[in-house]
């Protein structure tokens, strides 16, 4: 097997970086205490202005009057390395993300897939950047070493178990991620590498060290199996985006939507499934507020995901200055694309049906779209019914009755024209039951300009015909 690492260097700056209008401003996350505020990390604009990690927020600002600033959170940190476990399960079926900042992957068996291992890198490298995260990426037959080689070189790649042996022999100890503090005690008992870590006795550095060092360089190494805590995707989507300040313009709340909706996509095609009901939380200061977006069918095009919530929340209420923005779904059912001809006609900026049923049930609301249905009464004018978009087609099948026009009138209108029938009487008595009742002799006639219309009179009369419809 071979085994791609994925480190995230800056994985707690870039889940906000991302999420950020303006990344490239000065920038930077703070922790501590109150009074004691010092930076955690710092993007690169904010680091060429002098500004590093463990400085005081007050010098920070002495140096960067415009520094803008957030708290750190780490569960943000553990939610972030959740979604990227869940992006790379889209490229293999053995994901872990048991070691902080870094992502594992089986990619051997993904080549036939993807392609050979440089292709599969570039695509890996492709999705991250769009994604927003900063990444080193390295390969080799072990998750372990992976894990050595990717927080030493990006782009090592390590096909063999010869390669990585020899590899490995040269890693120092105290960047060669042993457990606990022994790669800095080892250095200062003179041990500098990993070759001559493996060249002293076993016995005495069980004694030394414990089981739990020679574990971790047996696993290293590969001498023995190293079971991993696998990822398994979640059975719903659930992501939140603190706005770090009141927003009251819908408008301000479209770029963290547009990022919500993109990562919903990206964890539907991990699922390779849709999604047919979400719900978009506003948070304010005391409440919160729910927009809540349905389709019809389950969609996960995130173009058009986008389009339908914006319109949604362009409809919505805002009671309240907005602080955060949370998307849930819950019903993820699966997702069967939609059938095209492989030479399709329909031209570039003409939307499918169901896209464009969504979006106009979007903008006109969920009771101006809606179906037609067969109704079994034999009066013409009542013979269908008005149902909703999303309501269950009648499984009833309308019973046979003689050809019907395709233009039938609100109201029938008196014949003007001279006419000959064509075929009839067609007879119908019905609407006792309703105060309606209607008998009618029903022909097909031909009128003297040869259109064809379908006319009724009284029960044994051909005088005073009324008009109910034109066939095509």
């Amino acid at each position: 097997m071979l085994w791609a690492c994925i480190r995230l260097p800056q994985l707690a700056l870039d889940t906000v970086l991302r999420r950020l209008p303006e990344p490239e401003s000065a920038f930077a996350l703070v922790a501590g205490p109150v009074h004691l505020r010092s930076l955690h990390a710092v993007n690169a604009t904010a680091a060429r202005a002098g500004l590093k990690p463990g400085m005081r927020l007050s010098a920070a600002r002495a140096l960067r009057a415009d520094l803008a600033v957030a708290e750190h959170d780490p569960e943000s940190d553990a939610r972030a390395l959740r979604f990227l476990a869940a992006w790379a399960y889209r490229h293999s079926s053995r994901v872990s993300a048991q070691w902080p900042g870094a992502i594992v992957l089986e990619a051997g068996a993904s080549f036939r897939l993807f392609g050979p291992w440089p292709r599969f890198e570039a695509r890996l490298r492709e999705e991250l950047a769009t994604l927003g995260y900063s990444h080193r990426i390295a390969l080799a037959p072990t998750p372990r070493a992976a894990l050595a080689f990717a927080g030493l070189r990006d782009g090592y790649v390590a096909m063999d178990a010869d390669a990585m042996r020899a590899a490995l022999a040269r890693v120092p100890v105290r960047r060669a991620g042993l457990p606990d503090d022994s790669g800095e005690r080892l250095h200062r008992m003179g041990v500098r590498t990993l070759g001559a870590l493996r060249a002293l006795p076993r016995d005495g550095l069980r004694r030394r060290f414990g089981g739990v060092l020679l574990d971790h360089l047996d696993r290293l190494y590969g001498d023995i199996d190293d079971p991993l805590a696998c990822y398994a995707p979640p059975d719903h989507f659930d992501e939140r985006i603190e706005l770090g300040y009141e927003v009251e313009s819908r408008q301000a709340l479209l770029f963290p939507l547009r990022r919500l909706i993109g990562d919903l996509a990206t964890y539907l095609s991990v699922r390779d499934g849709g999604v047919q009901r979400f719900v978009l939380r506003l948070e304010h200061e005391s409440g919160h507020s729910d927009v809540a977006v349905g389709l019809l069918a389950a969609e996960r095009e995130p173009a058009m995901l986008f389009e339908l919530t914006r319109n949604r929340l362009e409809q919505a209420a805002l009671p309240q200055p907005v602080v955060a923005v949370r998307l849930l779904a819950r019903e993820l059912p699966p997702f069967v694309p939609a059938a095209r001809d492989l030479f399709e006609q329909r031209p570039a900026h003409a939307l499918p049906w169901p896209q464009l049923r969504e979006r106009l049930r979007a903008r006109l609301g969920d009771a101006a779209v809606h179906r037609v249905d067969c109704d079994p009464d034999p009066r013409p004018e009542r013979a269908w019914r008005r149902v909703a978009a999303d309501a269950p087609a009648s499984r009833a099948a309308p019973p046979a009755r003689p050809p019907r026009p395709a233009w039938l009138l609100p109201a029938p209108t008196p014949l003007r024209d001279e006419a000959r029938i064509v075929s009839g009487p067609e007879r119908l008595e019905s609407g006792w039951w309703d105060g309606a009742d209607a008998r009618r002799d029903y022909y097909v006639v031909e009128t003297a300009h040869g259109r064809r219309a379908w006319v009724f009179a009284a029960p044994g009369e051909r005088d005073g015909w009324m008009l109910h419809g034109w066939f095509a």
